[in-house]
């Protein structure tokens, strides 16, 4: 253990026309207190000069290693794909743009994988909305502590708050638009991975994350595929993802890179224009 920890963490953070946010995303990467740490940044054809903007947050990144790439393929899948190649450390990280991860999160996930053994192959943090001590925290984490041991071998967090061992998930596919160019994608990686290791949901482990998809995306897959997603067995997962759930999605053109449509910023636009409309 002591050699997978010298041997440090890869970061990927895949971004799209993120200059709002990523500044303050990776403020909070640099001050993680693990070292070494490599920072890998997928620019996914930004043109609101976020690639100059990450650049200039990491100017002067002390322990930090940074490797800046660019992934002319749409979507935020083909930019982890290209993000995870280049991971050559024992651990790996997913990080949004747009989430903010206190200074020992990547600390705390290794803790976990060391207590773990090399049977973990994944531990996903806690998302947090609002303050880490606000009723709405204590909240998600109490959720946290219950519900994964209620509905177990599933995934209860997105991608931005999971954590790997990198052999494991490069072993199950990783993020692959072959495998699965559908939303959800984040379950369906899970999945995966769980055929690898074991998963570990942390409720003391947390990030606190954008809430401006939640909306859209519960709107992508409806009520009932959500409940059967958390009744099927996991033996017969793979059922559930590749003859039931991706058809359906296939069919109402559901795929992941309607991430890149932001149908959050159309709709505060229509309220912004609506409230305008009314004064």
């Amino acid at each position: 253990m002591a050699q997978e920890r010298a041997q440090g963490w890869s970061v990927v953070v895949p971004y799209y026309n993120e200059r709002d946010y990523l500044a303050a995303t990776l403020a909070s990467l640099q001050a993680q207190t693990v070292r070494p740490l490599r920072l890998i940044l997928v620019d996914n054809a930004s043109t609101d000069g976020s690639a100059e903007i990450a650049r200039a947050a990491l100017a002067d990144a002390d322990g930090v290693y940074v490797t800046f790439l660019h992934e002319a393929r749409p979507g935020q899948a083909a930019a982890l794909e290209c993000g995870i190649a280049k991971a050559s450390t024992p651990f790996i990280a997913i990080c949004d743009a747009d989430t903010i991860y206190p200074p020992d999160y990547l600390a705390r996930a290794q803790a976990r994988f060391d207590g773990g053994g090399r049977k973990v192959a994944a531990v996903l943090a806690t998302p947090l909305y609002d303050a880490p001590e606000s009723a709405d925290s204590a909240r998600r984490r109490l959720k946290m502590r219950i519900v994964p041991h209620l509905l177990s071998r599933q995934c209860h967090t997105g991608g931005y708050a999971q954590t790997f061992r990198t052999d494991a998930l490069k072993r199950a596919g990783g993020y692959s638009r072959k495998i699965w160019p559908h939303l959800r994608k984040d379950h369906e990686l899970i999945h995966r991975v769980w055929k690898e290791g074991r998963v570990i949901h942390d409720a003391t482990l947390w990030c606190r994350a954008s809430d401006r998809r939640s909306a859209a995306l519960q709107k992508r897959w409806t009520l009932f595929e959500r409940l059967l997603y958390h009744a099927t067995p996991f033996q017969l997962k793979d059922w559930y993802f590749y003859r039931f759930l991706g058809p359906r999605m296939a069919a109402r053109a559901h795929d992941e890179l309607k991430l890149r449509e932001r149908p959050w910023e159309k709709e505060g636009e229509e309220m912004r224009q609506e409230i305008n409309a009314t004064n």
